[in-house]
């Protein structure tokens, strides 16, 4: 079966797997960015499901899957939001530790160290797809957009974040975050495979999708926070619909 998984970068992430629930550890960007990605992943899919976002469960009803789950940072409250949530990831050491910290925290998850491709295989389909920050670190982005589409049911959606590829995300996400601040280890990105938003349009659009947003992500030094706004020079996610 062809896969779009790059062992490489599974080997990374593998051999941190241990720091996923540590906010100060080498995740620590994922911790700070949660808030803005799950009021982002909560409004939109309310938005195209005709949901109440401010509903005590808003997500109620729906069956969602995280692919590249990592330890469940997003499947977690995803699920405390009422979804049914799949979580799945390439690295087993990743999914074992979503898994403990699930289990500890009394939630039922559906934790699978499986690649995507297997899934489509299976035939399985979900109401939508949520892949954050992971298109910068697959072997194939057009194969891997496939797999979420087809993962997708027909009315369905899909909720994604990356790294535009732009001078200043190089300086940010790369020379910052890897160099000066060590938020991540240094090889964490490549800055070669960040993907321009007119990319990912077009490769969205070679599937079948239709792109329904676009919304940066910044950060503020001043008050060590990121915030959703219009800029999409470094961070960005995207939402789209499958007819």
């Amino acid at each position: 079966m062809n896969t779009t998984v790059d062992p490489q970068e599974i080997a990374q992430f593998a051999a941190i797997a241990d720091a996923w629930w540590d906010p100060d550890g080498a995740f620590r960007p994922l911790h700070r960015l949660n808030p803005v990605r799950l009021r982002y992943i909560r409004d939109r899919l309310c938005a195209h499901f005709w949901l109440d976002a401010q509903a005590p469960k808003p997500l109620a009803g729906l069956r969602l899957i995280d692919i590249g789950c990592g330890g469940g940072l997003l499947c977690e409250p995803l699920t405390r939001m009422g979804a049914t949530v799949t979580g799945i990831d390439a690295a087993a050491e990743g999914i074992a530790a979503a898994k403990a910290h699930a289990e500890e925290a009394g939630l039922a998850i559906d934790y699978r160290a499986v690649a995507a491709e297997t899934l489509v295989a299976a035939g399985e389909t979900f109401d939508a797809v949520i892949s954050m920050e992971v298109l910068e670190h697959v072997s194939d982005v057009s194969a891997f957009l496939a797999a979420c589409r087809d993962l997708t049911r027909p009315g369905g959606a899909m909720a994604l974040s990356t790294l535009n590829r732009t001078p200043k995300s190089y300086l940010m996400a790369i020379v910052g975050a890897e160099y000066v601040l060590r938020w991540l280890p240094r090889g964490t990105h490549n800055w070669k495979k960040f993907i321009r938003p007119s990319e990912l349009a077009a490769l969205l659009r070679r599937q079948g999708l239709e792109l329904v947003d676009l919304t940066g992500i910044e950060y503020s030094p001043l008050t060590d926070r990121f915030s959703a706004g219009p800029k999409l020079e470094v961070n960005y996610m995207a939402f789209a619909a499958r007819p």
